[in-house]
């Protein structure tokens, strides 16, 4: 079967909880279709470059996807239905990444920012 990375954008005024329980629709729709959802990760709210539908921020949620072509395009008929997802984007890849995205590892680097050492003299 072919394999996919797709990232949806939701509402901001939704909540963490509805961000997942749409990700839960979404990988039931593509299990009872023959496909089957390796990874997903929620990135958290994060600023858009600009505006879509009146929104500034976003849920962001990416999921590696195992699954037929057909399985594929009916969630992303499902999502064009739904006005929670504002945008969504689907691309076909040769494998999917094991190890967490670009986005989580920059989140895990963050959290080390307290050991940056002694700062120099200062100037007056």
């Amino acid at each position: 079967m072919p394999l996919y990375e797709h990232i949806f954008l939701s509402r901001q005024d939704v909540s963490a909880q509805q961000v997942e329980d749409l990700t839960k629709t979404y990988s039931d729709l593509l299990s009872e279709n023959g496909g089957k959802v390796a990874k997903t990760e929620y990135w958290g709210v994060k600023s858009l470059s600009y505006r879509i539908n009146k929104n500034r921020k976003a849920h962001y949620t990416l999921m590696n996807i195992d699954a037929p072509a057909a399985a594929v395009a009916e969630m992303e008929r499902q999502m064009r239905i739904n006005e929670d997802v504002l945008r969504f984007m689907t691309i076909r890849v040769d494998e999917l990444e094991e190890t967490p995205s670009v986005m989580m590892q920059k989140r895990d680097e963050r959290s080390d920012r307290g050991d940056r050492g002694p700062r120099g003299p200062r100037r007056s």
